[in-house]
């Protein structure tokens, strides 16, 4: 007596499940990495915000037109830590009135940010 058992599945089920994974993943990559492209430049956006206003206090307590980021950001300064997220670079010098451009954003992009 040969009973022989039909369980498990074939090359071309197995094959289709594999495609059908394919094309989800082709649909969502890139709408994972706009996402994460919208989420790195919010938070660049918001550190130029907290940097601004910064120099905006600085202005008004110093009485300068002009402030060094060494004079905003510190443990003791108006501004605790800036935190990078796509290895972006934040100006060195902060001017009254002046837009704010943070360059080398994910090694690509450029942000502005007028105060």
């Amino acid at each position: 007596m040969n009973i022989r058992s039909n369980k498990g599945f074939t090359l071309v089920e197995i094959m289709i499940v594999v495609v059908i994974i394919g094309l989800l993943a082709a649909m969502a990559i890139p709408a994972f990495q706009k996402v994460r492209t919208a989420s790195q430049d919010k938070a660049v956006l918001n550190n130029a915000r907290q940097l601004s206003a910064a120099a905006d206090q600085y202005f008004l307590e110093a009485g300068a037109s002009y402030a060094p980021s060494t004079n905003l950001v510190g443990a003791t300064n108006y501004v605790k830590s800036i935190q990078t997220v796509a290895s972006e670079a934040y100006p060195v010098n902060y001017t009254q009135g002046i837009t704010i451009t943070i360059g080398n954003v994910a090694n690509a992009r450029t942000i502005t940010y007028s105060p």
